[in-house]
């Protein structure tokens, strides 16, 4: 299946980052998770038209609550998992 990963650099962890993705890609209708891999780093895989992705991406890059936000970054890539909704992950 198509998705895509994206990797948010800034202070992701302490505030409401996860919560506030997680509403945001059920807003799109889109799949996947969200997980902290650093202090200052975030993981999202989404899943789900890419129109609606586009949305997101931009979203994620212009509103999301991180106060220090320094990158955000996007590709596409083949995975072979189906997600049935979104989930934060640890």
């Amino acid at each position: 299946m198509k998705s895509y990963t994206c990797i948010v650099e800034g202070t992701v962890t302490g505030g409401q980052f996860q919560s506030w993705v997680l509403k945001a890609a059920q807003l799109h209708n889109l799949k996947g998770w969200v997980r902290n891999v650093g202090d200052k780093k975030a993981e999202v895989l989404i899943q789900g038209d890419a129109e609606a992705y586009a949305t997101f991406r931009e979203r994620l890059k212009t509103e999301s609550p991180v106060p220090d936000l320094t990158k955000v970054s996007c590709s596409s890539m083949d995975y072979d998992k189906v997600h049935e909704h979104f989930e934060i992950r640890g």
